[in-house]
């Protein structure tokens, strides 16, 4: 049972729902993404989802991408990422899944990648822009060194996709709430609870919903329904305001606390 797995099953027996924040690695450098990191355990995340900076993220919003930048600009590379990880892990215990695009892991080799994300102590892989079809060398690596993969599915998913993709997602799987790119949004969907319905008469795998989850009481709805909550852009977004602030790691602990405080179940 992987780390990711077992965070699920406490989570079941507990009535409970999984807080994922994610981040960009290196967002303004990496010894502030592990500050915010251990702050965020501190403060209720259950999962980090920690993104691998690229130059043209087709599904991010302009939030994250201008973190990406900030990454790049400031010399972060996935190698560094991967050594910066591997320290990370001295003090830092819950499961880290790492989401980026395709194109970095591939030129850095994926059976290299696979192996070296796993020493360095991840536990998943989300690769937004590569479809299952197009994924099999890449889980016949991760499934080598047992790290899982996410695949994502969207409002306008089919049956037969949500099949497919439920049989090659390990973890679980990412139910996109809003098509378009990453970002905040004033309201979410009416028909979130009826879209994870349909996901769960195919599939047992927790559900994570992401994607303009923004306000602790859009992290309260989503809970009603799903297995897991991914806060992004907003998390992004307020540490982009808090750049210069050397409180920065504690102010994000603090907003992180707030989703969590609102995604508590009765009972």
């Amino acid at each position: 049972m992987s780390r990711i797995d077992e965070v699920f099953k406490r989570l079941k027996k507990e009535n409970g729902v999984a807080l994922m924040p994610f981040m960009t690695a290196g967002d303004p450098d990496l010894h502030m993404t592990g500050s915010v990191i251990r702050e965020l355990e501190k403060n209720g995340a259950d999962i980090i989802e920690l993104g691998i900076p690229f130059s043209d993220p087709l599904a991010d919003g302009p939030t994250i991408q201008r973190s990406s930048q900030r990454a790049l600009a400031g010399g972060v590379s996935l190698a560094k990422i991967l050594i910066f990880l591997k320290e990370l892990r001295r003090d830092v215990s819950i499961p880290i899944v790492l989401m980026g695009y395709y194109n970095p892991f591939f030129r850095y080799g994926l059976e290299r990648f696979a192996g070296d994300a796993k020493e360095a102590g991840a536990d998943g892989l989300i690769v937004p822009d590569l479809p299952p079809e197009e994924a099999e060398d890449l889980i016949r690596e991760a499934r080598r060194v047992d790290l899982d993969t996410v695949f994502l599915l969207a409002p306008t998913s089919t049956e037969e996709r949500i099949k497919r993709i439920a049989a090659v997602s390990r973890g679980f799987v990412y139910y996109v709430s809003l098509t378009g790119v990453t970002g905040q949004r004033d309201r979410l969907s009416d028909d979130i609870g009826l879209s994870i319905d349909r996901i769960r008469k195919v599939t047992s795998q927790p559900v994570c919903v992401g994607f303009g989850i923004s306000k602790p009481e859009h992290a309260g709805r989503v809970s009603r329904f799903a297995d897991g909550v991914i806060v992004g852009s907003a998390l992004v977004g307020f540490i982009e305001e808090h750049l210069n602030d050397p409180a920065c790691p504690f102010r994000a602990g603090d907003f992180l606390l707030e989703f969590r405080k609102a995604t508590k179940r009765q009972g």
